[in-house]
């Protein structure tokens, strides 16, 4: 026979199956809580790791940012041509020491002027130069003179800024030497080549001591050679024309040249200056201290005795320059050689009787 339940004991059973259901409810709980902590929840990948700034990360921040179109400034202009060359020179340098006690060698005295190109001719590159100048030399047998004339002139000529070419006119033979048809040929050749305007007649010998001596042309006939040693320094005299003048084109063919019939020693420079008396115009120069030259000393040349027609010559210049001269020039041209620092042109220039 069974026995009978005590009162209330279904409800402790029941009590304890709720209590049990819940412990397990939670205990399943508490265990999806933790595994969802450790996996993350579901589809979330993990993020990745950070990286460090970089180290210019403050210079990033602080620069601008550019704009999203910056218009590109225009392109700059091509530089203009050179202006003129001012005057005077800012190269000059002044007095000079002239000295012929060193030979000169003539290949070290190009690599000494690099500008200077073949033909002895050279313009600045800068400014464009004020004048066209062709320094004529008359020649004969003088070559160690030569070369202390390149050697200190080239320098003092580039210094100066001047467009400028250089002519040795070679008389080849025996006759007297005849320095003025030289310098007329000298025009002549070298009007051929180029525009010049402004010519130099230089002798070989005489080298200036002061680079303010500006060998080119002025409104009237200049005379470099005014201060030489050969003359202790002073004007001979007043009238004295010879060694280094400068005539401009137009002063040149005014007087028609020089004249062509002075052959030997002395004599043209007289006519010239009667020349360009006779047509009106005067004489400029230097001053004394800036007109300083100095001469190598030599003997005279064989063939270049003094001319005993000079001062008979001289006295008639008015009656005779306007048939003696650049309108009755007649020569031969030999031969024309380009060296690195000059242009030597060797011409048959007849004879007196010729």
């Amino acid at each position: 026979m069974k026995e009978p339940s005590l009162p209330g004991t279904s409800l402790q059973r029941a009590c304890r199956l709720l209590v049990a259901f819940c412990a397990l409810h939670l205990s399943a709980t508490l265990l999806y809580y933790l595994a969802g902590s450790a996996l993350g929840p579901p589809g979330s990948p993990e993020p990745p790791p950070r990286r460090p700034p970089p180290a210019n990360f403050s210079q990033l921040l602080s620069r601008p940012s550019p704009p999203a179109a910056r218009a590109r400034p225009p392109p700059a202009e091509p530089p203009g041509p050179p202006g003129p060359c001012p005057e005077p020179s800012p190269l000059l340098v002044g007095a000079l020491r002239v000295e012929f006690s060193q030979p000169v060698n003539l290949e070290e005295v190009a690599r000494m002027n690099p500008m200077v190109k073949a033909g002895g001719r050279f313009a600045p590159k800068d400014c464009i130069a004020l004048q066209k100048v062709a320094i004529i030399i008359p020649f004969r047998n003088r070559e160690e003179h030569l070369k202390y004339w390149l050697y200190y002139l080239h320098p003092i000529l580039q210094r100066q800024q001047l467009d400028y070419g250089i002519y040795v006119i070679n008389q080849d033979g025996e006759e007297e030497f005849n320095r003025a048809k030289l310098l007329n040929i000298g025009f002549a050749e070298a009007l051929k080549e180029y525009d010049y305007n402004c010519f130099v007649f230089s002798d070989v010998d005489l080298i200036p001591m002061d680079d303010r001596n500006t060998y080119k042309c002025y409104s009237q006939p200049r005379h470099l050679s005014v201060s030489m040693d050969k003359f202790g320094f002073r004007l001979p005299y007043n009238q004295y024309f010879g060694g280094v003048s400068a005539l401009s084109k137009e002063q040149f063919t005014k007087i028609n040249g020089f004249p062509n019939n002075y052959w030997g020693w002395g004599g043209e420079d007289d006519d010239i200056y009667n020349r360009l008396v006779f047509k009106g115009m005067g004489i400029s120069r230097p001053d004394a201290v800036i007109g300083k030259c100095r001469m190598i000393r030599h003997s005279r040349d064989r063939k270049n005795e003094p001319n005993p027609e000079r001062f008979d010559r001289i006295a008639h210049t008015r009656e005779t320059m306007n048939s003696d001269g650049l309108n009755t020039l007649s020569y031969k041209v030999l031969r024309t050689d380009k060296y690195p620092l000059y242009t030597k042109i060797t011409v048959d220039i007849g004879s007196p009787n010729s």
